[in-house]
C-alpha cells in the first residue's frame, strides 16, 4: 500500500508541466523570436528551485530514520 502511494506521488511530480519564470524574465524572453532561450531559462529556474527541496527532503528522511524508526 505504501509503495503505491509513493509511486503515485512521484509519478505525479514528474508529469506536471510548469512554467517557472518571473514576470521580468517572461517579458524579455517573449519578445524574442526563438523560444529556445526561454525554454533554457525555464529549465534552469526549475533546476535551481528543486535543489533546496531535495536537500530538505533528504534531511527529513535522515531525521525520520534516526529518531522515529522502530527498532
Amino acid at each position: 500500500m505504501k509503495r503505491k502511494v509513493v509511486f503515485f506521488l512521484v509519478s505525479g511530480f514528474f508529469s506536471l508541466k510548469v512554467k517557472a519564470q518571473c514576470a521580468m524574465c517572461r517579458a524579455v524572453l517573449e519578445s524574442e523570436e526563438g523560444q529556445s532561450t526561454a525554454e533554457g531559462v525555464n529549465d534552469g529556474i526549475m533546476y535551481l528551485m528543486s535543489i533546496p527541496y531535495i536537500l530538505v527532503a533528504g534531511i527529513g528522511l535522515i531525521i525520520y530514520w534516526k529518531f522515529f524508526r522502530k527498532r
